[in-house]
């Protein structure tokens, strides 16, 4: 009986996120080595090793916008060096990068692995796939490949910032896809594990209405309206921004259909109490609960004829411009927070916006006791004799004064 022929190893190629290389267990390229020359030749080298490389690119992505003397000989000298690299890592000793009428090439003695290769082939076969269950298969194990933008930290270099867009345009169809099939076979259990792993791997990508579509497909209306209030103040915070116009009608649509179980009145009455706070100064809410809040009041002047007023309060730099992030913003966001809740009348609420703004409604007021509500909260928030700054603008909620622009009570400088 013939010996059965011995295969290769596969060199394991990672371009998902974190770009890594290994053989055999072994690591080429680690975190801290992922930026030399030997890394960035690699990268084209084995990621477009069936077409191949031309020597014009592959100075570029190697040497940049350097001065070199004689860059097509810094080029063989990056190329010599890296087969030398390889062959003490253990490859099978070949000639590793082949060069065609200046075209450069993989061998095709070693075969390779990469997860963006692998993740198309199965993208590519999941679309051709007419049976429901296997493509819904195909897509799942496609999707799980994807751990993150290509070669995520070199957005700049233009190669790799153009092959990132593309892929993660084709895993954005995908999930949309996945999710399309197991919303017409009700696998909410599925859905949401979708949603959870869609929203780590493309944070703020408006994912998480998934996740409360499959929550309340499973009746778990609490832990939907969790994932809603979190979404916003996530959003909010982490990004100083609202959530995009889609993801807050998609998640005040979904909003709608979250539904206690059957109780009597005393009960809603008995848990309303069992939250309520009897703690002195501003309410401090969610946004979306702020939102609610407003449209009530609203609502309650068209025929009450109280006035209402917003304030919105931002921290400023030194430069008198609103700080947008670091360790003094966090700590300093805090501090405004208290200042405010100290500030407001407990009839009032109040909402963080964003990194270092909150705003606040404030009921059955003026707006001259709103600039005495300002200068309230600029005094707590003095920092004893450290210059702080703080920006308020305010206007009006009533409809009649919509077109009226904000007013701005200025900038409380302490030095």
């Amino acid at each position: 009986m013939a010996e059965a022929a011995k295969t290769t190893p596969e060199l394991q190629v990672k371009m998902f996120g974190d770009f890594a290389l290994s053989y055999q267990g072994k690591a080429l390229v680690s975190e801290k080595t992922s930026e030399t020359q030997f890394a960035y030749l690699m990268q084209m080298i084995l990621h477009y090793r069936d077409t191949g490389i031309s020597r014009d690119a592959l100075e570029n992505a190697i040497f940049g916008d350097r001065e070199v003397e004689n860059i097509h000989h810094a080029l063989q000298c990056v190329i010599y060096n890296a087969k030398r690299r390889l062959e003490s890592a253990g490859l099978p000793k070949c000639n590793y990068i082949v060069s065609k009428k200046g075209i450069f090439y993989w061998t095709q003695e070693i075969p390779v692995k990469e997860d963006a290769a692998e993740f198309m082939r199965l993208m590519e076969r999941a679309e051709q796939e007419p049976e429901q269950e296997e493509k819904m298969k195909l897509l799942s194990d496609a999707l799980y490949h994807y751990s993150g933008d290509f070669l995520s930290k070199y957005i700049t270099v233009v190669w790799a910032a153009a092959e990132a867009h593309k892929y993660r345009q084709i895993f954005y169809r995908g999930v949309e896809e996945l999710l399309r099939l197991l919303r017409e076979k009700q696998e909410f259990e599925r859905m949401y594990r979708l949603g959870q792993y869609a929203v780590r791997i493309q944070p703020f990508s408006n994912w998480e209405s998934i996740e409360m579509e499959a929550l309340i497909g499973l009746g778990r209306e609490e832990d939907a309206r969790a994932v809603y209030e979190r979404t916003v103040d996530t959003y909010l915070q982490e990004r100083g921004m609202r959530p995009s116009d889609k993801l807050m009608d998609m998640l005040n649509r979904l909003s709608g259909q979250l539904e206690h179980s059957y109780a009597l009145l005393d009960e809603i009455y008995k848990e309303i109490r069992e939250t309520f706070s009897n703690e002195r100064g501003g309410y401090l809410v969610s946004y979306p609960i702020f939102q609610g809040i407003c449209q009530m009041v609203l609502r309650m002047a068209e025929r009450g004829g109280q006035s209402y007023y917003l304030v919105l309060c931002t921290i400023l730099d030194s430069k008198g411009n609103p700080m947008r992030d670091g360790q003094q913003l966090d700590s300093r966001s805090q501090k405004l927070e208290e200042a405010i809740r100290v500030s407001l009348r407990r009839g009032d609420a109040f909402t963080r916006y964003g990194k270092g703004q909150y705003v606040a409604l404030l009921v059955n007021t003026t707006i001259e006791n709103c600039n005495v509500v300002q200068r309230r909260i600029s005094k707590n928030f003095a920092e004893g004799r450290q210059r702080v700054a703080a920006d308020y603008h305010v206007c009006s909620l009533m409809e009649a004064d919509t077109t009226e622009q904000p007013r701005r009570f200025g900038e409380n400088l302490w030095d």
